[in-house]
């Protein structure tokens, strides 16, 4: 990161700065267990001389299995991360399973994840929102790494407001992870774009409803159609649909070289695993369980408000053993 040339180029530095903060954990793990060689052997040459000290044999004990543990996470810190981990994401949110129920555990589930991204200091941008849909943006270094454990379909048991003999019901809402793609990352021929403006429809101020601001773009070679309304400038709809539609191509991209490299990893996008629920969030007993990692905490209310922490260390530490294990065969 020191050479001139490096420096000069914005690109390559902002490539290099990545690369060390990747290498940055496991280099401070192996000096960690460097010391603790040095004090095994200290200890070892002692007892080799004659030593009999209780204190110098736990010491050689605490120093062996520190460099066991140390071994294990220098091999999990070493492994090739997910090359979008670092991208922006786009979230879609739409109902699922248990009509008006489903619509609003929709909206709970924007909440929620809205606010656990800006605990984490990212920023959110909203991009589409309707009855039951939510599409937004979440921006910052690292999304994708965080939010990529959130996609597929989460259930909620619970008594509806309506519900006036107090039946519990079940709904569901979906929830796709989409990590943004830049203009390199996809390439979109504007030939193959059949883009149509329209009148926006429901409640809107003043030319959202008078003019034709609506936007809808169809990718005619994989019929993959995006549209967006919420602006009053057809510009900024269309732009926005833009960002969704590259997403969308982008994560089609990513699932079909997974196929054909028949490589299975956690988190998948656009795969079968979408259609399974990934989560239970229970309101009569207050718990939420996580089917992947069989982990439930019972603290509901914290994790609607965005205290989503513990599952996401969970299945990032399961996806990590996952491909430790995958680049042992």
């Amino acid at each position: 990161m020191a050479d001139p040339d490096v420096i000069g180029d914005r690109v390559r530095l902002a490539e290099a700065g990545r690369a060390y903060r990747d290498l940055e954990p496991a280099a401070k793990l192996a000096e960690q267990w460097r010391r603790a060689v040095d004090d095994a052997a200290g200890a070892e040459e002692l007892l080799e001389e004659g030593a009999d000290d209780p204190e110098l044999r736990q010491m050689l004990e605490t120093a062996r299995r520190r460099m066991e543990e140390l071994e294990e996470e220098i091999r999990l810190a070493m492994l090739e991360r997910d090359p979008n981990d670092d991208k922006n994401v786009i979230v879609e949110i739409r109902a699922g399973a248990g009509g008006d129920e489903a619509s609003i555990w929709a909206g709970d589930l924007y909440r929620m994840l809205t606010r656990y991204a800006e605990r984490r200091g990212f920023k959110v941008e909203p991009l589409e929102s309707a009855d039951g849909a939510y599409t937004f943006a979440i921006k910052g270094d690292g999304a994708y790494s965080v939010f990529k454990y959130e996609g597929g379909t989460h259930r909620v048991q619970r008594v509806p407001e309506t519900e006036s003999q107090g039946r519990i019901h079940t709904s569901t809402a979906t929830v796709a992870v989409l990590p943004e793609a830049e203009d390199v990352d996809v390439d979109v021929d504007p030939n193959d774009l059949q883009i149509d403006v329209y009148r926006s429809s429901g409640p809107g101020g003043q030319s959202v409803n008078t003019t034709d601001s609506a936007v809808r773009i169809t990718h005619r070679p994989t019929g993959v159609v995006v549209a967006m309304q919420d602006e009053k400038s057809q510009l900024q709809n269309r732009e926005k649909a833009m960002r969704v539609l590259r997403a969308r191509l982008y994560e089609q991209k990513l699932a079909e070289q997974q196929a054909a490299e028949a490589a299975e990893r956690r988190a998948q996008v656009g795969t079968g695993e979408r259609a399974e629920k990934i989560r239970t969030y229970n309101f009569p007993q207050g718990r939420v369980t996580d089917h992947r990692v069989r982990h439930t905490a019972h603290n509901l209310d914290a994790i609607l408000a965005g205290e989503l922490d513990e599952f996401t260390d969970a299945l990032w530490d399961l996806e990590r053993r996952e491909r430790l294990e995958s680049a042992a065969v």
